[in-house]
């Protein structure tokens, strides 16, 4: 499988050279902890990945599965994961004392430190570019926060809103990023970020669970959710929002989405025999 590796030094050129390839590649996948770069033969790589200096390659993957380990924390939450390069990764969770806890992958795992924050849910993680993190949670005035890793962890801000679930990101180029939770209403809302946030929009729904979202192209959203049937509804973003469309199932869990390449959906959710069911389009 072709994985994306760059093992160089970040300077100011690569910098540049990077940001640049992210501007330019309308169809390079960028998304969430629940999708992949499913563009160029990238997959499982990174929401943010560089393809600056990098060389491309058919190294093989394990072929089997590795032991379970131990990571330590005490989390209230589940967690959730983003990657900004070849062999990083970034854990998050809520802890015992409602903050945010952090811990990452680079050539070994860190320790784990809390960036603060009081969270009524777990967060929802993405990266839109090489160093880049955005975590969003919902906060005790069930407003959506925000906070970022930039050269360094920036502080907390609200972004508004009236949530009742934990809230999803996802990220289809550089600089762009969607976030998606489900209101007081039980409706889905929508915010996004290019050159600055929106405003909130409904995009409708009656549900059930919160929302999951992946994106398998530049300018493409596929929105999940459970409904009040227990069956999983889907929404999508094409140069325009479609209609709601049922896809049955009875869940006891929210879905969970993943694209690996163009034009493919792998969707998963806990069915009433507590067995994983999944479900995909291609």
């Amino acid at each position: 499988m072709l994985k994306i590796i760059d093992q160089s030094p970040l300077d100011d050129k690569a910098t540049s050279n990077r940001r640049t390839f992210f501007k330019q590649a309308g169809s390079l996948l960028l998304t969430t902890g629940t999708a992949s770069l499913g563009l160029l033969g990238v997959s499982n790589v990174a929401h943010g990945a560089s393809a600056t200096s990098t060389v491309l390659n058919t190294q093989a993957r394990p072929s089997t599965w590795q032991t379970w380990e131990s990571l330590g924390g005490v989390l209230t939450s589940g967690p959730t994961v983003s990657s900004w390069a070849f062999g990083r990764l970034d854990v998050f969770g809520r802890g015992t004392d409602n903050a945010l806890w952090h811990k990452w992958y680079h050539n070994g795992w860190s320790n784990w430190e809390s960036l603060g924050g009081v969270l009524t849910s777990g967060p929802g993680a993405v990266s839109w570019s090489y160093g880049r993190i955005d975590v969003f949670v919902r906060g005790t005035d069930n407003a959506l926060w925000h906070k970022w890793y930039d050269n360094g962890w920036h502080n907390w801000e609200s972004l508004g809103g009236g949530l009742t679930s934990g809230p999803g990101a996802v990220s289809w180029s550089y600089g762009r990023i969607d976030i998606f939770a489900r209101g007081g209403d039980n409706a889905i809302w929508h915010k996004w970020y290019d050159n600055g946030w929106s405003n909130w929009e409904s995009l409708g729904g009656l549900l059930t669970s919160g929302p999951t979202v992946s994106s398998w192209a530049f300018g493409r959203l596929d929105v999940f959710a459970r409904g009040g049937d227990n069956a999983i509804w889907h929404k999508w973003y094409d140069n325009g929002w479609s209609n709601w469309e049922s896809l049955g199932g009875g869940l006891t869990s929210g879905p969970g989405a993943v694209s690996w390449s163009y034009g493919r959906i792998d969707i998963f959710a806990r069915g009433g025999d507590n067995a994983i069911w999944h479900k995909w389009y291609n």
